[in-house]
Parts: structure tokens; C-alpha cells; sequence
């Protein structure tokens, strides 16, 4: 409900929590700072809308006031939910009462006070005090007492408290709580949408990366007359901002002069608001038209997939019995260097009929339409899978859309259909202008060695043994129907640089005026400043330039040392 009735407070915290889970699954460090800087950092990468980066700030106070610890006590955890409390507190423009902060703030007074000196009872105090800190912020925050809810903010992080309680406690099964009201979603269709209060169109967010970035408060100084609803993290080598603003692009382009840009996103509230009015309150969780759904070969970030809610179903790695998850199981970096040692390596297969069901259903929870942007179907029988499981499933609306292409073509695709979603296009007119956008794009790559691309059967033994006695680099990509054909050759791996960027030059249309680029590697990180730096001399510092160590599914048919530029022409 709060700063707007759009709906999506409680879906953004749960995204967020979600990614603090994904991040820390792999996890093994067993001192309170390490996993707690670990949660604090998953938070931030992950953190959505207002709610995830208010949970983000509460929890690197947590994580600081934890610092080098290897265990703590009941009451260094109370004077940890304290300091998280605190850094939240100064890092908000204007802090409102009856939202998440007044919950946080409650309970860890309650924690600080506690004589408890066992966490079960300390935490049980903590919960009771959570729920009753709930039930009083209608009286604290008008627009709630008036729709007759409580913050879904505030209530997720109750929620998120009761799950502590009931692992302390070794309940394993969900229990029905006597907590207060939950969120509904048909007050917030019955609720105007607050014109007089919110005064900006669109809900903004935008991530940098850099080791010279500003410090949070000289970019908040800088940011806070773009807009309103400002929260700025600055952790790491990581800028993170939160906006309500009328101008998104200038909010991109001070991020852009600071570091590099990894993501960003602007979504209308209020299409939101709308899209919630038009379901008549029925459809729980319906803070978006569209819903985003694609597979591991499209090589987008976790930044990129955290920042626009995108559903990603991993392909498979199969080597005798074993199946591995794209991305899951193993991730890129660790098979990049299999790649350098091993002889055998696994094949790949499309994901399993389950995955698809379970995820398409996931996303239609999340919004009225789902689109899914897939590897192409020349390359795979991924995308025929995806169909088959979409037309199982009778009561959602779901889109499924080919690529004709894979790594950050796919990627690029994948992330401008988010885009559009956000700003409310409907989904016909998005698929419509993916095909629209793909006849104008493409990718091209270069290998180092052959013998992946001749196991997959892309290239013939005899022209392959050609091409290594001459010293040839082949250029390839993918045409605009999707085949992969040779686009030049160079010799040597210096030449192949020079000669991959003027193919892009040709490739691209003279006068384009609306582009961005992806660069993919395998095991040749060192190669993206230069071809980064290559792009934006040809095409202006304004660009965006994604870059991804390719994905195993990838990797495998190209080979240690490949790379290749992907563009996507918008104009």
C-alpha cells in the first residue's frame, strides 16, 4: 500500500528474499559474519522496489554490527537489530511510520530490552512483539486505516520473523498464525490511485558497478532532485538506487558517469495501480501485465534477472547417469575451467516437461500474461518443449516466442520484452515487437580451438583441420532466420578482434540510433574492457554494454577462449 497502491510491496520483498535464499545456498561459512555479509550482499544484488532496498540497509547494519564475529549472544543479536535499524533510519529521505521501518524498529527495542539469554524465547518475544507493532500501523499511516490493511512490507517481514520463530522452535510444517490482516489485494483495486501524493510516473531503479564510485550521500545529493521515495546503497564496490522520477534516463546517465552500468529498469506505477483495478482484486499478486520467462542459454546476469522479476528454466548438462542444471548445479566460471582440463564433457539436453510446467505457473502467479523468450529453434527443441508445456496449462495466458538465437541475443531479447512489460505494453504488441526487433539484430563469435564446435557437429572434421593448419579464426553467427552461418575469418586470435568488430560495423545499420551490446566469454574475461571500450568509441558512452561469461550450454559447443558480440537495434 505504501508509498502507492500499486500492489507489488509484497511481491518485491518476497523476490528479495528469494534472491538473499539464492544467494546464500551455496554457502558454507559457519561464522554469523560470513553468512550474514552474505545475506546483506545476496539482498542487495536482489533488492526490489523500496521494501527490498529498505530490507537491504537493515541488513548490512545487521552485518556490520556483526563484523568478524564468529558467534554471537542474545543480546549482541538485539544490539545487531538495532544497528540495522539505525542504518536504515539514516539512509531514508523521509522516514514514514506505519511501513516496515516502524516493525523493524519495534522489535529490535524489544530484543535489546529482552532478559532472555536463550534465542527460542528471545525470539519468540520478538515475533509477539512484531505482530503487535503490525496490528497499530493503520492507526500510524492514513492510506492503510482508510483501505482497511496493514503494510505489505511490514507484513512480510513479520512473516519473515515467524519463519525464524518456527525454525528455532523445529517446526516444519506452515501454521496458521493469529497475525493481524493480510494485505487485500481487492482494497488495493478499490483504492485511487494517490495523484496528489505521488507526484512522478515512474518507479526507478538502476545498480553500477566501479571502484571510484560516489558515496551514498554525494549521490543521494546529486539524485534527490530528480525525484522522490529516494534509497541509495553503497556497498562494495556496488551503487544502488531506488527513485520515483519523471525522468528515468537521467537518473541511467548519472549512474553511467559514475561506473558501469550493470542494470536498470522504470516501471509505471500507474499501470500497476490499473492493471490490479482491471483484475477487480481476484487475481493475487497481479502487480504487472506481463511476466518474464526464458532459459539458461540467454546468459543474462543475476542483476539483470533479479532487477526484472525473469524466470529462468535451466537447461541440462548430461554426462553418463548425471545431470547437471545449467547454472544451478554449475555455474559458468566452474565449467569454463573443466573446459581447460577435461577430455570428455557432458552434452546438453533441453530442460525436463516439469520445469517448464512449474515455472510457467510461478510466473502466472506474478502477473496476467506471461511471455517466454527461448533459445532458438534451430539450435535446440527447447522451444517446441515450452509450447507443448504452455498449451497444458488452460488458466494462463502464456506466450512462447523464438529468439532464433542463444547466448546474449536471447539475453537482449529477453530483457527488452521486461522492459516493455514495465511499461505497460500488452503482450501481443511485446511479441510483436520482438519479431519486429530480431530482424534487425544479431550476434556473431570467434573460437580459439575447434574441437568443440566439431563434437557438436557445427563444423567438419576436414574443414576444421584446415582451418588449424592455416591459423584460422572462423567468424559465425546466427542470421536473421536464425541459421549459423560464416560471416568472415581472420588469422590468428589479434586479427580475429579487429575483424569480429568491423562485421558488427557492417552488420549494423549506418545511421542506428537506439542499440546495446552484449559481450559473451569463455574463460577470456580480460577480452570485455577492450571490446567494451571498442563499442563505445564506435557508438557513444551512452550505450549499454551487458557482458557474461557464457553459460555451460554454450560454453560446451564453443570451446575454451571463444567470444562473441551480440546487438540489439531498437530504432
Amino acid at each position: 500500500m505504501f508509498p502507492v497502491p500499486d500492489g507489488d510491496t509484497g511481491t518485491n520483498l518476497a523476490l528479495t528474499v528469494r534472491a538473499i535464499g539464492d544467494h546464500l545456498r551455496g554457502n558454507g561459512g559457519r561464522s554469523v559474519s560470513e553468512v550474514a555479509h552474505e545475506a546483506a550482499e545476496g539482498a542487495v544484488l536482489g533488492a526490489r522496489g523500496n521494501v527490498g532496498m529498505m530490507l537491504s540497509h537493515f541488513l548490512l547494519g545487521f552485518a556490520d554490527s556483526v563484523h568478524e564475529r564468529t558467534r554471537i549472544s542474545t543480546a549482541d543479536f538485539g544490539a545487531a537489530l538495532g544497528a540495522g535499524v539505525e542504518r536504515l533510519y539514516t539512509s531514508l529521505e523521509n522516514p514514514v511510520e506505519g511501513t516496515i521501518l516502524t516493525v523493524m524498529r519495534d522489535t529490535a527495542t524489544v530484543a535489546r530490552e529482552s532478559s532472555a539469554d536463550d534465542f527460542v524465547p528471545l525470539v519468540a518475544e520478538v515475533v509477539e512483539e512484531a505482530r503487535v507493532s503490525l496490528a497499530r500501523t493503520p492507526e500510524q499511516l492514513a492510506v492503510l486505516k482508510k483501505a482497511g490493511v496493514v503494510d505489505a512490507g511490514a507484513k512480510g517481514f513479520v512473516s519473515m520473523l515467524e519463519g525464524v520463530l518456527m525454525f528455532v522452535e523445529g517446526v516444519t510444517a506452515a501454521v496458521d498464525t493469529e497475525a493481524p490482516s493480510t494485505t487485500d489485494v481487492s482494497a488495493v483495486a478499490l483504492t485511487e490511485y494517490p495523484e496528489a501524493e505521488e507526484q512522478y510516473q515512474f518507479c526507478t531503479e538502476a545498480l553500477a558497478r566501479g571502484n571510484t564510485l560516489p558515496t551514498q550521500l554525494e549521490a543521494r545529493e546529486v539524485l534527490r532532485e530528480m525525484g522522490d521515495s529516494l534509497i541509495v546503497i553503497r556497498s562494495s564496490d556496488v551503487l544502488k538506487v531506488h527513485i520515483h522520477t519523471d525522468e528515468p534516463e537521467r537518473v541511467f546517465d548519472y549512474m553511467r558517469s559514475v561506473g558501469d552500468l550493470v542494470t536498470h529498469k522504470a516501471e509505471d506505477m500507474q499501470v500497476q495501480h490499473d492493471t490490479i483495478g482491471a483484475s477487480g482484486g481476484h487475481i493475487q499478486l497481479a502487480r504487472r501485465p506481463v511476466t518474464i520467462v526464458t532459459d539458461s542459454a540467454c546468459d543474462l546476469s543475476e542483476e539483470v534477472i533479479r532487477a526484472h522479476g525473469i524466470h529462468v528454466i535451466p537447461m541440462s548438462l548430461v554426462e553418463g547417469e548425471k545431470t547437471w542444471r545449467d547454472g544451478v548445479d554449475l555455474t559458468a566460471t566452474e565449467f569454463h575451467d573443466r573446459l581447460r582440463t577435461d577430455k570428455t564433457l557432458p552434452t546438453t539436453s533441453q530442460p525436463a516437461p516439469a520445469e517448464f510446467l512449474q515455472t510457467f505457473r510461478a510466473a502466472a502467479e506474478e502477473g496476467e500474461s506471461v511471455i517466454g523468450v527461448f533459445v532458438g529453434s534451430t539450435l535446440s527443441g527447447t522451444l517446441r518443449a515450452a509450447e507443448v508445456a504452455a498449451d497444458r496449462i488452460e488458466d494462463a495466458s502464456i506466450r512462447v516466442v523464438d529468439s532464433l538465437g542463444a547466448t546474449l541475443l536471447q539475453g537482449l531479447m529477453t530483457l527488452k520484452a521486461a522492459e516493455l512489460g514495465e511499461l505497460g505494453w500488452a503482450a501481443d504488441e511485446i511479441c510483436d515487437e520482438l519479431d519486429r526487433i530480431r530482424k534487425q539484430s544479431g550476434v556473431v563469435f570467434t573460437v580459439s580451438t575447434f574441437e568443440r564446435l566439431i563434437a557438436s557437429g557445427r563444423v567438419g572434421r576436414g574443414k576444421a583441420l584446415l582451418g588449424r593448419f592455416l591459423g584460422l579464426k572462423p567468424i559465425l553467427g546466427m542470421t536473421p532466420d536464425g541459421a549459423v552461418a560464416p560471416f568472415g575469418k581472420a588469422f590468428g586470435d589479434k586479427r580475429a578482434r579487429p575483424e569480429l568488430l568491423r562485421v558488427v560495423r557492417n552488420q549494423v545499420p549506418k545511421g542506428t540510433e537506439k542499440v546495446r551490446f552484449g559481450i559473451v566469454q569463455v574463460g577470456v574475461p580480460e577480452i570485455v574492457p577492450e571490446i567494451t571500450a571498442a563499442l563505445k568509441a564506435e557508438y557513444g558512452d551512452h550505450i549499454d554494454v551487458l557482458s557474461a561469461p557464457a553459460t555451460p550450454v554454450i560454453a560446451t559447443h564453443t570451446g575454451i577462449g571463444a567470444w562473441g558480440v551480440s546487438w540489439l537495434v531498437e530504432d
